[in-house]
């Protein structure tokens, strides 16, 4: 038998996060705490409204599959229960954790790793006016990548802006969604003139099918295109990387399972995140080994972070203590 609780955290952000669709000043996370034999494991994620996630509506799920957990047998029978998403995640990675508590089995060595290891993640600059980015790129210049969220009109100024700060950072830019198709062609020359190494998620998920038929100057990423492995295959001509987060995956053995069949494909893998905390990143360090891109800077966007959060060497991010998850 296991007990659960369900806990909603707020923890503020260091200024502002700015995408395409709006700005915050503080992520909201659902946290769950599974108990068991004296054990305790936890999972954390982010609602995300995009995908038509609240705060209640996550909750609600997660308080739907409590019979199920409760009554005992097979834990792992909620993943039949809930859909992806982010409600799933936190139970999923709770229940990796709790796993790893009551056997001993580090999740690494359940995920088939020899050990897990430090990477370099990107650092994350928000949509602004041009000088503004410039001068964010611009105190960020020492960190090897930098993820650039971009909007629609005047990107094209963004984009230089942040390259003249930051001429040796490695970039990806972010759209959101946001390109109208229109502008496609263009704002590819203008990352490969920058040059940008990967562009995320382009057009709106939905209406991506032109990228099949355009000349990918710089390769491209889906984010909003993709979240577990249904559909995959049908991505394969519009883009060459796919973003696997959690909160979309609905927990890390959808993601990991993800990663597999989207290598199968010849995709490249990023590794991403919503802004969270480093509970939130520690299921995510599993899938740094097989990404060629990794996006888990969420930590370092708040003002504060969990007791026992990631360590982090400038943009060097280390693997998990324990005493946090896994």
């Amino acid at each position: 038998m296991i007990a659960l609780e369900i806990t909603v955290e707020t923890f503020p952000i260091a200024g502002r996060f700015v995408i395409a669709r709006g700005a915050k000043t503080q992520a909201e996370v659902v946290t769950v705490t599974l108990e068991s034999a004296g054990a305790r494991g936890r999972g954390e994620c982010v609602p995300y409204a995009r995908y038509g996630e609240t705060i209640a509506s996550v909750v609600a799920q997660i308080e739907a599959v409590r019979p199920v957990l409760e009554a005992g047998g097979d834990p792992w029978r909620v993943l039949d229960v809930l859909p992806p998403g982010a409600a799933r995640n936190a139970v999923d990675c709770a229940l990796w954790d709790l796993d790893a508590k009551t056997t001993g089995v580090p999740a690494f060595a359940r995920a088939g790793l020899q050990r897990m290891e430090a990477a370099a993640t990107a650092f994350t600059i928000s949509v602004a006016s041009p000088a503004e980015m410039a001068e964010a790129a611009r105190l960020a210049s020492a960190r090897p990548l930098l993820k650039i969220k971009l909007a629609g009109e005047g990107d094209e100024e963004r984009l230089r802006a942040v390259r003249a700060a930051a001429p040796a950072a490695r970039l990806i830019v972010d759209a959101n969604e946001a390109w109208a198709p229109a502008a496609l062609e263009r704002m590819m020359e203008a990352c490969a003139e920058a040059g940008v190494a990967l562009i995320e998620q382009p057009l709106p998920a939905g209406a991506d099918a032109r990228l099949a038929s355009v000349e990918r100057l710089v390769p491209v990423c889906a984010d909003e295109s993709i979240h577990d492995r249904a559909g995959l295959s049908a991505l394969r001509e519009r883009y060459d990387a796919v973003n696997i987060k959690l909160d979309k995956a609905g927990g890390l053995t959808e993601a990991l399972a993800l990663a597999e069949a989207a290598k199968a494909l010849g995709f490249d893998l990023m590794v991403g995140c919503m802004v969270a905390t480093s509970l939130a990143m520690a299921p995510a360090m599993l899938l740094v080994p097989r990404a060629k891109f990794v996006d888990l800077d969420g930590p370092l966007l708040l003002a504060r972070d969990r007791p026992d959060g990631l360590r982090y060497d400038g943009s060097t991010v280390h693997p998990p203590d324990p005493a946090l998850w896994g």
